[in-house]
């Protein structure tokens, strides 16, 4: 079976279309994208592609194969937001038609085309590869991981001839490989991800399934030894700091919550069934008993449920409660949806009512949500009223950001998406799905362009134009009060050959031979001028105020 047919070429071509354009088109936004993006530029900077650094000091918090890539794309597209994001639109252009591949072996061309379609029709996994951060990439590794591990396990059985390897040993290399430069991304979660779906199989399968003690052995030691290479060099040069400051660290992220990163037990789980929209709903419905699939599928299937439910576990058990955390989760309920969607057209079975009220409810609150966000940007003074009592967020909504009616474009393109599918539903199922799926992924596309710089206007915008107003100065930067990757990255700072050029005491405090420019937010103002004696206030927009605390030999 060939790998590259008509629609596997459509999937890269749309792929291409819609993740390669914007990508500059707004600020990074604090923590990750600008953390990540700042890694990567002071790596292009030094040319110090081993050694990660922050503020250009160590940093030890993630392995570096993701900056590798971010830097490479400034090397090619200059600092910027577009380079920062470059790498997971590229790795978008390959998931779509991987995913189309992927499901083409494994059942047909109808089944692969509706995975890549529930993938790229739903928010959030749409939505990430337009985004700089690292979670992508991670995910896609580890997915690969599992995926190899399966078709192993099949080859050993000679239960489905699958892809190319007349080896199964081959399969087994490339999950470990895969498992171990997914480590060398962002950490051991891949293996700790990987390790828990493996054995939560074989428990369900009485242990008369999955890989056995040995085979397991031969992977981890393929995944430890894949990583190993970058961290021997690392040692050598470095010393053994970056492990154990990473694994203190990781464990930080386990057992405690970050400030601002808390959430109740649940989280994940109304994450995934809002964000993962409309894949999420599909999927729940294939989680029911389905003998008319075929043996094989049904076992990919109980991988991929499997997966799942430790992904919900795992992050929902973890102090710090993010976004993206779960956001490997996209694979598993693509996979899901795509079945449902497959079984529907192969067997000419309409949708269940509770499907459609699924639908209707999550979609209603996306397309409210599209109304009121440019009802309340027209409206300024109901958003005021909403936000009174909080005095950052009230000089936030003052910025002057141009909502127009324009912006009502998005509500109704999903509009128009969900009353296509319920006319399309009763005789053409097929197009009825493209027009749902098609349609989330064109609203996401207009909700980028109309939403996300006008919610950035509000939320950190004067603060990136402050310090990108002195870009490439010889100051110092700081903020106060708040954390903030916003200062290193736009203010484009250099190394100052100081080694108490990232210490905030020596910059608010203590004499310093360059003068610091500062950023406070509205709620710590005082503070700051009752502290910093010296500090000579510049201007104030939007809830944040800044200051200039001039160099002692001035």
């Amino acid at each position: 079976m060939k790998y590259f047919d008509k629609n596997t070429w459509f999937w890269i071509i749309i792929s291409a279309i819609f993740f390669l354009p914007f990508l500059g088109g707004v600020h990074l936004f604090d923590w990750d994208e600008i953390n990540f993006a700042e890694l990567a530029r002071e790596m292009y900077l030094t040319g110090d592609y081993l050694q990660m650094q922050i503020n250009f000091e160590r940093f030890t918090e993630k392995p570096p194969l993701f900056f590798w890539l971010q830097a490479l794309s400034m090397e090619l597209w200059g600092v910027g937001e577009y380079a920062a994001r470059f790498p997971n639109a590229i790795l978008g252009i390959i998931v779509l038609p991987f995913l189309y591949i992927a499901g083409k072996f494994l059942l047909n061309q109808r089944f692969g085309y509706l995975w890549a379609l529930s993938w790229f029709g739903s928010i959030l996994p749409h939505l990430y590869f337009k985004s700089g951060i690292i979670d992508p990439l991670f995910n896609f590794l580890i997915f690969n991981g599992i995926f190899f591990i399966i078709h192993y396990l099949w080859k050993k059985k000679n239960e489905k001839e699958v892809y190319f390897s007349k080896s199964a040993m081959t399969y087994l290399w490339l999950a470990g490989i895969s498992t171990g430069l997914a480590i060398l991304t962002k950490g051991p979660v891949a293996y700790l991800l990987i390790f828990l779906t493996l054995v939560s199989y074989s428990a369900l399968s009485r242990f008369k399934a999955g890989l056995k003690f040995k085979q397991l052995v031969k992977f981890s030691f393929i995944a430890l030894l894949v990583f190993l290479l970058w961290f021997a060099v690392d040692v050598a040069f470095n010393g053994p700091d970056f492990l154990i400051e990473f694994t203190i660290r990781q464990w930080e992220l386990l057992t405690t919550g970050d400030a601002g990163h808390k959430g109740f037990l649940g989280y994940h789980f109304v994450v995934l069934i809002l964000g993962c929209f409309p894949a999420s709903i599909f999927a729940i419905a294939s989680l029911k008993k389905q003998d008319i699939i075929p043996p094989h599928i049904q076992n990919f299937k109980r991988w991929m449920v499997i997966l799942l439910c430790v992904i919900l576990v795992l992050f929902s058990l973890v102090g710090t409660k993010i976004i993206h955390y779960s956001s490997m989760a996209y694979y598993p309920i693509s996979f899901l949806s795509a079945l449902s969607l497959w079984t529907y057209l192969r067997y000419d079975i309409k949708p269940s009512k509770r499907v459609n009220i699924g639908l209707i409810i999550v979609g209603s609150l996306i397309l409210m949500v599209s109304i009121a966000l440019p009802y309340l940007g027209l409206h300024p003074d109901l958003l005021a009223e909403l936000v009174k009592n909080d005095a950052f967020a009230s000089e936030n909504i003052r910025a002057n950001v141009n909502w127009s009616y324009w912006d009502y474009i998005p509500a109704v393109i999903i509009l128009i998406a969900l009353v296509s599918y319920f006319v399309l539903l009763t005789k053409k199922t097929t197009k009825a799905f493209k027009a749902l799926f098609f349609g989330t992924a064109i609203w996401v596309f207009a909700a980028l362009i109309s939403f996300i710089a006008k919610v950035e206007s509000y939320s950190q915008r004067a603060s990136v134009d402050f310090f990108q107003s002195y870009s490439q100065k010889d100051v110092y930067v700081a903020t106060y009060g708040y954390k903030s990757y916003v200062p290193w990255f736009y203010a484009e700072v250099q190394d100052h050959g100081n080694e108490n050029a990232a210490d905030n005491n020596y910059l608010l405090y203590q004499a310093t031979d360059k003068d610091v420019i500062i950023s406070v937010k509205t709620d710590k103002r005082k503070e700051l001028e009752a502290n910093i004696k010296d500090a000579e206030f510049l201007y104030q927009k939007n809830g944040f105020y800044f200051y200039l605390r001039p160099a002692f030999n001035k």
